[in-house]
């Protein structure tokens, strides 16, 4: 009956009636519709576009979640036309047009349908990102394809580029009167910034400043992909829908927590941008310390995006800072050195395309945090992230404390470990939960067991991809997966310090083999007999 009324839901929702309801998005269908609208995607010749953003917008489109009518500008500096966009944009989502197993004609015809009701909102603008008159054409574009489409002239822009082109498109936007609607149109006009969004602490300050100068803070959407994952969304549900796990939740019950995001591939080709980035800045100021904050922050007051930013930020404050001077007791800087993977020879980070030969660039980093507030006082956050490691995974695993009287470890084979709940990231979605049972048989043996739960089987569904829910939440204006400024500012004050530290330090990074778990440094920040947990 349940599912039955999800399809409902979708089929009411949407204003395609020959798109079948999709089992795989009906978590999204709960969702108020969104307005009709136009997003124009600055970068639109650019990867993001292709990979992520366009195969997200024909997958909501398919499961009848887009308004009823919506508009699609690409924008880059590239000339083509508009037939020359849609043709490329077609080969982006040809994987979702063509059924797994369904080749027959009927299916055929119906997925060429379903692409040319798609493709119909589709337009492309060709300017220099700095070009005045460039965005006085697309203001013009813009007001033309809302008549001839009957958009009300909501607007968002994407701005899928490099970092260094946010301020000067939000200026150019500003300049051409396209960054606010006008008021008393009932118009709302949003703009979601991709990351890197800065690179320390003063140049993220310095691009909130001149986005802020052009922009209210409440138009911008700073999109962190991570946490649009079904996962990282569902520590909310887990922590405040749960009587068990909430009384539990603190420092007189979790020992530590640990936060891994391991990565199998290496910089792969991307070796220019990774040397101006390098671990740190790529997955702990933004990925990592999102998830910390999720899990450590206090229950809000309600579902609420500002309520539920306000105690992220809360957490994110309270995390003491690592001084530059004592940087390397509490941080462990890595880099992949060549080795011998499934019999094929892989690269060192220096000898990638695109790196320095001496770079101290780091490929691994890991952390020792500590919290400073009631809940927290004196349980360890431990973070650790990395390439070229033995698998992809990324997950949180809250290690509780041991039992206080060590009534089993007395008895010969028994095995009495501290409980774990482990949250499965990616790429198996899920949570899994490890306690001590009675081994059968005659004897009072005592060994791990584990209960497990994955969101495919036990909803019958894979989750829905991170770029869907996000860009859904920007067009009905929720931002409670957006990182607000002060947020971003928080995250970077405290990593801007580890950065100044290692740029201080003489040490280079410690070399690790590539397919191993990183440098043995990091072993010595986990005391008192942890241990980073075994993926």
């Amino acid at each position: 009956m349940g599912q039955r009324k999800s399809k409902m839901r979708l089929m009411n929702r949407s204003d395609h009636p020959e798109a079948e309801p999709n089992p795989l998005r009906a978590g999204l269908a709960r969702h108020r519709s969104p307005d009709p609208c136009t997003i124009v995607l600055f970068g639109a010749s650019g990867d993001l576009t292709h990979r992520k953003l366009v195969p997200a917008l024909f997958n909501l489109f398919r499961a009848g979640l887009l308004p009823p009518k919506i508009g699609i500008v690409g924008f880059a500096r590239r000339r083509k036309s508009d037939e020359e966009f849609r043709l490329e944009m077609r080969e982006a989502v040809q994987p979702q047009l063509e059924g797994p197993e369904d080749s027959s004609e009927a299916a055929e015809a119906e997925s060429k349908s379903l692409w040319g009701r798609f493709a119909g909102s589709i337009r492309y603008h060709t300017a220099p990102f700095e070009d005045a008159a460039g965005y006085r054409l697309l203001g013009e574009k813009l007001e033309n394809l809302e008549r001839e489409l009957g958009l009300p002239g909501h607007r968002i822009y994407y701005l899928a580029t490099a970092p260094e082109h946010f301020s000067p498109i939000v200026r150019r936007l500003g300049d051409a009167g396209l960054a606010r609607p006008a008021p008393g149109s009932g118009r709302w006009v949003r703009v979601v910034v991709e990351k890197p969004f800065g690179r320390d602490l003063e140049s993220a300050r310095r691009l909130n400043g001149e986005l802020l100068d052009v922009l209210e803070e409440s138009q911008i959407f700073r999109i962190d992909h991570y946490l649009g994952k079904e996962t990282v969304q569902n520590l909310l549900a887990l922590r405040f829908a749960n009587g068990i796990f909430e009384p539990l939740w603190n420092e007189k019950f979790i020992d530590h927590v640990q936060i891994t995001v391991a990565e199998q591939l290496g910089v792969e080709g991307r070796g220019g941008f990774y040397e101006t980035a390098g671990a740190l800045r790529d997955m702990v100021q933004n990925h990592m310390l999102q998830v910390l904050s999720l899990v450590a922050m206090e229950p809000p007051a309600a579902l609420e995006a500002d309520a539920i930013r306000d105690e992220k930020v809360k957490v994110l404050r309270a995390v003491r800072r690592i001084s530059p001077g004592s940087v390397e007791r509490h941080a462990v800087r890595g880099q992949y050195g060549p080795s011998t993977i499934l019999g094929r020879a892989v690269p060192g980070y220096t000898g990638e395309p695109g790196t320095s030969p001496d770079s101290r660039t780091e490929t691994y980093v890991a952390l020792r945090l500590a919290i400073e507030n009631w809940r927290w006082a004196g349980v360890p956050f431990f973070l650790r992230c990395g390439k070229r490691l033995p698998k992809r995974s990324s997950e949180v695993s809250i290690h509780f404390k041991k039992p206080p009287l060590h009534l089993f470890d007395q008895r010969e084979a028994s095995t009495v470990s501290p409980n774990e709940l482990i949250i499965n990231i990616q790429p198996d979605e899920g949570i899994a939960l490890r306690f001590g049972a009675k081994s059968p048989g005659p004897d009072l043996q005592v060994r791990q067991v584990k209960m497990d739960f994955r969101y495919g089987s036990a909803f019958g569904a894979p989750s829905p991809e991170a770029y869907e829910r996000l860009l859904l939440d920007t067009m009905t204006g929720d931002s409670t997966l957006f990182t607000r400024r002060d947020e971003v500012e928080a995250a970077w004050t405290l990593v801007t310090d580890i950065i100044e530290g290692w740029r201080l330090s003489t040490k280079p990074p410690a070399i690790y083999p590539a397919g191993s778990w990183g440098p043995e440094e990091a072993d010595k920040l986990l005391d008192a007999g942890r241990a980073w947990r075994r993926l």
